[in-house]
């Protein structure tokens, strides 16, 4: 008679909710998530992103699929300029020109 009692409080204590499980595991895969994205933003230098300076990113510069991000105050704007853009929409004049050195340096001379 004393063991069916003890065998029957093991068996109650170890009788616990299934879905704990899976609470502990969201838990695991928020954390997770986190240190992925923080890692993403390291990785790809994309830190000036968290702090409150403004900045401006020139994506492939020079290429057709060239985009420049910038981020004035909390405002983050990305421009994608095209060749199909008609001459109404775009208000503008030719301010100068820019030369690259060998070296990598870029001279502006304005007109």
């Amino acid at each position: 008679m004393r063991n069916s009692r003890r065998s029957g409080k093991l068996l109650k204590e170890d009788d616990g909710d299934p879905l704990s499980v899976v609470v502990n595991l969201f838990d695991v895969a928020m954390v997770f998530a986190v240190a992925l994205m923080v890692a993403m933003a390291i990785h790809l230098n994309m830190t000036e992103v968290f702090t409150q300076e403004d900045f401006t990113i020139v994506k492939n510069p020079g290429k057709d699929n060239m985009e420049i991000i910038t981020k004035e105050g909390n405002k983050i704007n990305k421009y994608t300029p095209s060749d199909n853009q008609s001459s109404e929409k775009t208000k503008g004049r030719r301010v100068g020109v820019a030369y690259e050195l060998e070296n990598g340096e870029i001279i502006y001379i304005p007109e």
